[in-house]
């Protein structure tokens, strides 16, 4: 265990169900950890995923767009609409931080896109139909960059030089 710790041979234990028997009978696909790299990272598939909780009530308002997207794609050649219970369920290397979290999968294993556009049929619709360009947000590696960006810049940045306070002399009432 150690040796295989040291050497970085060590995979994270992650949560998942079992796969259910009917899982992709409907149009909107059930995902688990257990089958998610085989149906979300299909090189000839573009997936788009909702990774939800069952009690959240954005999740629960999202759901009968969810299943109408689902049913709209359901004979789609290469795009797939699935859906992830992420507190039973965990996938190495998808950070979710909220729910519902909208990832879209490219066919050719190229990064998940996060969508951020309007939580429409016609919003997630022209999301898809665009490849995934129209209403995406920023990638987890844009947003930490900026996060740092913001994080680095200095306290008096923007300031004129007279508009420092020595607070020292500062008296108080």
């Amino acid at each position: 265990f150690v040796e295989a710790y040291l050497d970085g041979k060590l995979k994270p234990f992650m949560m998942s169900d079992d796969v259910p028997a009917d899982w992709d009978s409907k149009p909107v696909k059930v995902l688990v950890g257990k089958n998610f790299a085989d149906v979300a990272l299909n090189d000839k598939k573009n997936v788009f995923v909702e990774f939800y909780a069952p009690w959240c009530g954005h999740c629960k308002q999202l759901a009968p767009i969810w299943d109408e997207l689902g049913e709209k794609y359901k004979d789609h050649e290469n795009i797939v609409v699935a859906k992830m219970d992420s507190t039973t369920n965990e996938v190495e290397d998808v950070s979710v931080q909220s729910f519902p979290t909208l990832k879209y999968f490219p066919a050719g294993g190229k990064e998940a896109i996060d969508y951020n556009g309007d939580r429409t049929l016609e919003g997630f619709v022209k999301f898809l139909e665009s490849g995934g360009v129209d209403g995406a947000g920023p990638s987890e590696d844009e947003l930490e960059a900026q996060y740092l960006d913001d994080a680095d810049l200095d306290d008096d940045e923007g300031l004129e030089e007279d508009d420092d306070m020595d607070y020292e002399e500062e008296e108080m009432d």
